[in-house]
């Protein structure tokens, strides 16, 4: 529709408007021209070219023409315009409904299997998936596992379609092949959770889902992977095979599924240049030449392939599964061959080209990614899971890590185990779970010996974060220890009737075991008898099989009494007054071998150092910071890495076994949880009945 013709208009604007009006009409393109016959025309430019293609209405006085001639009998009665709120609201209207317009959608179930269907497909050979159409009656495939055709390389812009690409990939997969037949190692470096779904579904298939992940993590998860390499490595050779169809033709009895290594948004393993990205870089590259023979695949995803931050160009030149959304015109030439710059054209959501020729011209395959709601893949998961926990083969579901969020304690299965025991067993060792790591193993602990350092010391000012390791601490430890065989002693100095102080004494009151929980002004007492019992103990011939006992002093810098001063300490004279300080520095400094272990929190490394003797300082082998300076850091642990740390992030560093560990301190436990705790802990305090048997 064009007003005011030929206002505007250039010589090579009024070319194009006759070749459109020419042959518009054959392609579903047709003009609507309002011609001012005031304004002059364009240089060039013939009217009777635009006529021809054209039906003419003018008027001359009061007569109607059309193609230049009276037509009797035919009378144009124009409609009044719309009042301008009607006019408004209309544009409004059609602008809100065009932005779709160049939306193209082809259900999923176009590519889904039917019910029979489910779990048919078998992979020995390859791995091929359906993810869209391409042209009118075909589907395009995902082909992985054939020839050179081993990885891929996925690139679309924000809004491209390219996170929809990967669900349909992996919720086709999930459906057309068991978890025997193929298996997910899903890790999203984007600030978002689009993989929270196959954790929340549990998908059988997945192995690891990490969620908004760190790149210590995605490490771990590349080296997980590595290691499944290495182990398939080792079976394939003790049966003299040399692909995962050899394996099963010589009849191997372990299923070996197809694994797909799925990473979106992978540079950001290379952001800094650091061990993590080296190690990541020579991962990837060992994944992409040997991955091929043991089935293990990687897939790697980015908005853009630009930049410094990216893995090496001979690793990405194995990769020759090609899949280009829409990108700009640098990207375009990076995914794809340097004469190749097809992607460049793409110009709707979805829309995309397959290319398994490492990009070549000849290779080009344009297809539309199939659209899956979430809804629709939502139900499509809860059958999955429904199907596998029908079988009697069981399937635990992936290992998450949600970078976005604390970790839970009710995922802690070592202390779960501990909690639903039939009886309690005293440890040899006490441990003490401290969060989520972030890496594939078991929860971070500290564990206590008698020996010297075996000493814990929490630094930094996340006081809920403290808190909560307090009361994770207490269950712990009470879990691991029967009534009368370790002595728990917790002093809290925060001001009563606060949130803090009455979560503290909920958490003493559930546990059956006996605690003392002390304020400032128990301190000398306390501390007093602690000094007694150590001088006993330092008299016993055995002095490391005593019972332990556990100090635990939540906010070092509020007692006050607890300060250390060089100028007191242990007098000859049995009758002079010892110091709070100078007992807490000797239980720290000496006593730690004779079962004494201290547990304290202090809010910065300035108060470490007014409260603690160098000495003792150095017997709190075991730390644990939360954000602070890159200075306090350095100093605490020889590292500036705590000044970097991000929400919902700590370091545990133990100097005795030389190792730094960043996890994901737990969440502040719900009362439910604690009621729950304390009541498995009354029934492990149970005498057991007669005749009884522990069933593990």
């Amino acid at each position: 529709m064009l007003a005011d013709f030929p206002a505007n208009f250039t010589d090579t604007a009024a070319k194009r408007l006759l070749s459109i009006a020419a042959s518009g009409a054959r392609c579903g393109v047709y003009t609507l021209i309002h011609w001012d016959r005031r304004l002059p025309l364009p240089q060039d430019f013939i009217p009777d070219e635009l006529k021809k293609s054209s039906v003419s209405v003018a008027f001359q006085g009061a007569n109607l023409l059309i193609d230049a001639r009276q037509r009797p009998g035919v009378d144009l009665s124009l409609e009044t315009p719309p009042v301008p709120e009607i006019a408004t609201e209309l544009i409004q209207r059609i602008g809100r409904f065009s932005r779709d317009s160049s939306r193209v959608e082809v259900p999923f179930e176009q590519v889904a299997p039917q019910e029979s269907e489910i779990w048919s497909e078998e992979t020995s050979s390859e791995l091929t998936v359906p993810v869209g159409r391409t042209g009118a009656t075909k589907l395009q495939y995902v082909a992985i596992g054939k020839g050179t055709r081993q990885h891929g390389l996925i690139a679309g812009k924000t809004g491209s379609g390219k996170s929809t690409l990967f669900h349909v990939m992996i919720t086709n997969l999930a459906l057309w092949c068991s978890p025997e037949q193929v298996e997910f190692y899903l890790v999203d470096f984007k600030k978002g959770v689009e993989f929270k779904c196959y954790a929340s579904k549990r998908l059988p298939h997945a192995r690891v889902v990490a969620i908004e992940s760190d790149r210590e993590f995605g490490l771990s998860v590349l080296q997980r992977v590595d290691d499944e390499l290495r182990r398939r490595g080792e079976l394939f050779r003790q049966l003299g095979v040399q692909d995962v169809a050899g394996y099963k033709r010589a009849g191997g009895t372990e299923a070996i599924p197809r694994t797909l290594l799925l990473i979106d948004e992978f540079q950001e393993f290379f952001v800094e240049d650091d061990k993590i990205g080296q190690t990541a870089s020579l991962l990837l590259d060992r994944l992409v030449r040997q991955g091929r023979a043991f089935g293990i695949h990687v897939l790697l995803g980015s908005q853009t392939l630009g930049g410094a931050y990216t893995v090496a160009r001979t690793t990405l030149g194995q990769m020759v599964i090609r899949i280009a959304l829409q990108c700009n015109e640098a990207d375009a030439y990076l995914i794809m061959d340097e004469n190749n710059p097809a992607p460049r054209l793409l110009s709707r959501p979805g829309e995309g080209i397959y290319n398994d020729m490492a990009g070549a011209l000849e290779g080009n395959s344009p297809f539309q990614v199939v659209w899956l709601p979430e809804e629709v893949r939502d139900s499509y998961l809860t059958k999955i899971r429904t199907r596998a926990d029908g079988l009697e083969k069981a399937y635990p579901g992936p290992i998450v890590f949600e970078g976005n969020i604390p970790a839970d304690i009710r995922e802690n299965r070592l202390l779960s185990e501990l909690l639903n025991a039939y009886s309690m067993k005293q440890a040899a060792v006490g441990r003490v779970w401290l969060g989520a790591p972030n890496s594939i193993k078991g929860p971070t602990e500290a564990d206590f010996r008698p020996q010297s350092g075996n000493n814990l010391l929490i630094v930094g000012q996340n006081d809920e974060a403290t808190l909560s390791l307090f009361c994770v601490a207490l269950v712990s430890l009470a879990a691991q220890y029967p009534p009368g065989t370790a002595q728990f002693i917790l002093c809290d100095a925060t001001p009563p009737a606060t949130p803090a102080s009455d979560y503290l004494a909920k958490v003493v009151e559930a546990i059956p075991h006996s605690i003392t929980l002390a304020r400032p002004g128990d301190l000398p007492e306390i501390l007093k008898r602690l000094a007694s019992e150590a001088a006993k103990r330092a008299d016993q011939p055995d002095p490391e099989a005593s019972a332990p006992v556990f100090l635990l002093i939540h906010g070092l810098q509020r007692f006050s009494r607890l300060r250390y001063e060089e100028d007191f300490g242990f007098s000859g004279n049995a009758e002079a007054e010892v110091s709070p300080g100078a007992v807490l520095n000797d239980l720290v400094c000496e006593r730690t071998r004779l079962g004494f272990h201290v547990i304290a929190s202090c809010d910065t490394y300035n108060n470490v150092n007014r409260f603690l003797s160098r000495k003792a300082l150095s017997e709190f082998e075991m730390r644990v910071l939360f954000q602070m300076s890159a200075n306090d850091s350095a100093s605490l642990i020889d590292s500036p890495k705590a000044g970097m740390l991000g929400l919902h992030r700590a370091l545990f560093f133990n100097a005795q076994e030389g190792y730094l560990e960043t996890f994901r301190p737990y969440a502040l436990p719900d009362p439910q949880w604690v009621e729950e705790a304390g009541r498995n802990l009354r029934r492990l305090l149970l005498p057991e009945p007669a005749g009884s048997k522990e069933i593990s």
